[in-house]
């Protein structure tokens, strides 16, 4: 009998099994998949989530994989030109690294294992155990082997967006919009752009950040209805998105940029929150909430959220306040803590912006100190609530002298 089987094994998984593991409880996490292994992602951790790497005594694995640090950001949106980066972290961090998955991923199930928590990769789970209502366990089994089953106090399926966890229980969606994008991504060799986020007119966008052996990852991104035709040719589709953002990039792309790996395509399911409690059971990471690529939050949010679910779900193993009453808390807190950074992926990941981000956001590009505190927004380390303040939008645009008529302190003012 464990106290909590974790399902998924990822940075939502892994992470949530070694804070549980730490604080002393029977431990079970299993995984389809074996590690080494890859999964599409923009790699992207913020300084936000790399305090967690530190705060759990990761962060130094990660950058000895020599994974290479990013100190300069830039983020552009058609003729918007914001650069810079947010001020260090409080504990001292003062970059972003975007480490490839095959090499998170395995510090952090390492990690589990080495805290404690009984680890199996290759397991896949074929449905839950139950008592009345009660979700009590899993059963499963490795490869070809005889299914197995094994119980405990809390099931959580951190089994990404198609988790069988969410499914097994009815996890309904409550908040969601849908997708408005695909996404192509491979690595390039001879590439040396530094950090790039750029959205072009004609809806269409591609970043490129540096990860390990020396690779780029380079991603580019268009509305799903052109899904079909880009598929027919995407590397000429690669180079014509580059070309028409910024010329002189896609220039020295097409003179020294060599692909080394197949296209990972991506079709991201839509933008949700699924209830992530029951009886017995809570779900983490993208099989409870998931939101578009675009800002690269997904790693740094299952960070953040695996910390409070093992928070709360620790104080109930503990003895403390029982299940009932701190897996809502979880759900509730993750929802409020997420609240800004999901409005905004989805409010611009649209490719075009609002009237009133806009506004914003080329003023912000007008003021290096007000471009300092958007990265630190992106970084999850400026408060949404000042950097949107309407007091603090009223002042930027006076400092840049922006023309009047263009003004727009509030999303309901701009709809008007």
């Amino acid at each position: 009998m464990y106290d909590v089987i974790v399902v998924g094994t990822r940075v939502s998984g892994a992470p949530l099994a070694m804070l549980l593991a730490r604080q002393g409880f029977r431990v079970l996490a299993v995984d389809r998949a074996q590690f080494p292994s890859d999964t599409p992602s923009t790699h992207y951790i913020h300084q936000a989530g790399l305090g967690f790497l530190k705060s759990w005594g990761l962060l130094d694995r990660v950058t000895a994989t020599g994974c290479p640090p990013v100190r300069h950001l830039n983020f552009t949106y058609t003729d918007i030109d914001i650069r810079g980066m947010a001020d260090p972290a409080a504990d001292g961090i003062d970059a972003v690294y975007c480490p490839r998955r095959t090499v998170l991923d395995k510090i952090l199930v390492d990690a589990a294992d080495e805290a404690g928590a009984e680890v199996i990769s290759g397991f896949a789970v074929t449905g839950l155990l139950r008592d009345g209502d009660q979700v009590v366990g899993v059963r499963g089994r490795v490869g070809e082997g005889a299914e197995q089953e094994f119980r405990a106090k809390l099931v959580v399926g951190a089994d990404g967006s198609g988790s069988t966890v969410a499914k097994e229980v009815g996890a309904q969606v409550y908040e969601g919009s849908p997708a408005a994008c695909f996404v192509y991504y491979s690595y390039y060799e001879g590439i040396d752009w530094g950090m790039q986020h750029r959205t072009g007119f004609g809806e269409q966008q591609f970043g490129a950040w540096p990860t390990n052996d020396e690779l780029y990852l380079v991603a580019v991104m268009r509305k799903r209805d052109r899904f079909r035709e880009f598929r027919n040719d995407p590397d000429a589709g690669v180079q014509e998105i580059v070309d028409q953002i910024d010329p002189e990039i896609g220039a020295r792309l097409r003179d020294t940029g060599r692909r080394v790996e197949p296209f990972r395509p991506m079709l991201y399911p839509d933008n949700y929150r699924r209830q992530s409690f029951g009886p017995g059971w809570a779900l983490v990471g993208d099989a409870g909430y998931h939101k578009d690529p675009f800002t690269g939050w997904g790693i740094t949010d299952s960070f953040k959220y695996a910390q409070l679910l093992a928070d709360l779900a620790g104080e109930s193993l503990a003895g403390g306040r029982p299940f009932e009453e701190t897996l809502p808390e979880y759900q509730r807190e993750r929802d409020a803590q997420s609240a800004s950074t999901y409005e905004l992926t989805t409010s611009i990941s649209e490719l075009s912006l609002t009237p009133y981000y806009d506004s914003v956001f080329r003023a912000t590009s007008m003021s290096p100190d007000y471009s300092k505190k958007f990265f630190g927004l992106i970084a999850g380390l400026y408060p949404p609530e000042r950097f949107f303040g309407e007091t603090e939008l009223a002042e930027l645009y006076e400092l840049v002298d922006f023309p009047v008529e263009a003004r727009h302190v509030s999303k309901a003012e701009a709809a008007l």
